[in-house]
């Protein structure tokens, strides 16, 4: 197969070309140190501050897309064929202040400043695709921006504003947009990509089918998709990660496929990309679905790679496999599809075989009589690591329950099933009993640990007040169980 070792990208108003660009090398380092645009600032370099919170457009469908992302763990070798843009871009033709920037100006959202790049970035994300946004918008948008000096109201007062200094459609961006999209589908990927030094070789596949033969010819490879964990290998940990292959480019592992009998979405399909056909197929799962990470993480992370990676506190495993997900793992000579609870084996362990990849996860429809939740227990509500995540699934017919199916992260060493409190419902009439049998029998299926996230005597009774709190949500109870927000 020809290859290529470039990787060609748009930069605020230049086109790119990078050779012999390094896996490891992150889009904050390339923008401060190499190209000295220092408007995008170094907070945590977790993905959790903001501060370096820049624009990635990239044409999806024939459309072009701009998303917020974190540039201290987006490495740079995956964004061939986007266009990056930054703070700096946001200038009007004559230096003047954009509306967003004017807008915090004369709201009083800025103090120190460091944090003011990324929320303006943030809030333009927000202005472009949506220009009057309500309040809980404005806040979902900022989820992942962190401010210590002013607080919200102003910022908050400020994205209601910017309507008032100008609008999307004369905004630069909007204006070249069309340009833009023939210059991007120009640089659109043709061969495989293989650059960097060899002990930080980056490969970018051409598509799944390539994937499979690169992964045959190195199978002990790092997969990165949206590199919301592995950016913190290397960030935190400065762990080697070498060859590195990245797939979010990858259009055959975006597909989401929504139908009567279930919703399967591709490996690649980010938390945003899923949200609407989640939100419509499993209503219960939008609030939940707003609860992981912020918006940046969520235009970045997937689906996939969060099931890959086996993490025991991963937001999605819990609640997919409540709803009986299955995984289709694939690599050069086939694919085979399991349950996605037997995907994992223990901790750090998976049934992946040498070459395999996670390509997709089907996720079946709700049946009649079925009753669904999906819980996270976080010190922080927003943008937080889940304590305790679980999803819950339980069928009724006339009365009885005839099915059960629960589900929980940050009680063992994987995303677990409770086979016990499941088999206390089986075959119960609907009613308090019923429940109290099952949050009695939790024991019987975990001994959670003790960490700084929680004590395992918590874990537990967490775990067991959510099985109550599911009969309480679903029996017309007037118990209070949630607290009344203003």
């Amino acid at each position: 197969m020809t290859q290529s070792s470039e990787i060609r990208f748009l930069l605020n108003g230049e086109q790119i070309t990078c050779r012999d660009v390094p896996a490891t090398r992150t889009l904050l380092d390339y923008l401060r140190i190499e190209k000295r645009l220092t408007g995008t600032k170094e907070g945590c370099a977790e993905g959790d501050c903001g501060a370096c919170t820049v624009l990635i457009g990239r044409l999806h469908g024939g459309a072009l897309r701009y998303e917020t992302v974190n540039a201290c763990i987006r490495f740079l070798a995956s964004l061939n064929g986007c266009h990056i843009v930054t703070v700096e871009h946001l200038a009007g033709p004559e230096g003047r202040l954009h509306p967003v920037q004017q807008a915090m100006v004369e709201h009083h959202g800025s103090q120190c400043g460091f944090c003011t790049p990324g929320f303006v970035m943030s809030l333009y994300a927000l202005w472009m695709g949506n220009p009057q946004p309500s309040v809980t918008e404005i806040e979902t948008a900022l989820q992942g921006n962190l401010c210590r000096c002013t607080g919200y109201e102003p910022i908050v007062k400020a994205a209601l504003a910017v309507n008032s200094y100008g609008s999307p459609a004369n905004d630069y961006l909007t204006q070249e947009r069309e340009g833009l999209k023939t210059q991007l589908a120009a640089l659109k990927q043709r061969a495989r990509i293989v650059t960097g030094p060899e002990d930080d070789r980056a490969i970018l596949p051409l598509d799944a089918a390539d994937l499979a033969q690169v992964l045959t010819e190195n199978p002990k490879a790092t997969i990165v998709a949206g590199s919301t964990d592995v950016g913190l290998w290397v960030t935190k940990f400065m762990r080697p990660i070498s060859p590195v292959v990245f797939i979010n480019h990858l259009d055959d592992l975006k597909t989401v496929e929504l139908t009567d009998e279930a919703l399967t979405l591709g490996a690649g399909v980010t938390y945003s990309e899923a949200e609407p056909a989640i939100c419509d197929a499993f209503p219960h799962l939008g609030p939940y679905w707003d609860r992981i990470a912020g918006w940046q993480v969520r235009n970045m992370g997937t689906v996939g790679g969060n099931i890959a990676n086996g993490s025991p506190i991963g937001d999605t495993p819990p609640v997919l496999i409540a709803l009986g997900a299955e995984v289709t793992l694939q690599k050069a000579d086939g694919a085979r599809s399991l349950p996605l609870e037997d995907f994992f084996i223990d901790y750090g362990k998976q049934d992946r075989e040498a070459g395999d990849f996670v390509a997709s996860i089907r996720i079946p429809r709700p049946e009649p009589g079925q009753i669904d939740a999906a819980y996270k227990i976080s010190k922080r509500r927003d943008e937080d690591i889940s304590s305790v995540a679980a999803g819950i699934s339980v069928t009724v017919s006339e009365g009885r329950i005839t099915g059960a199916r629960i589900a929980f992260g940050g009680m063992a060493a994987t995303p677990k099933r409770a086979a016990a409190a499941e088999a206390a419902l089986i075959g119960q009439d609907w009613g308090e009993a019923a429940f109290e049998r099952a949050a009695a029998a939790l024991p019987e299926d975990f001994t959670p640990l003790t960490d700084w996230r929680a004590s395992s005597e918590y874990r537990l009774l967490v775990a067991q007040n959510l099985i109550r709190r599911f009969f309480l949500e679903n029996s017309g109870s007037d118990k209070p169980v949630r607290l009344a927000v203003a």
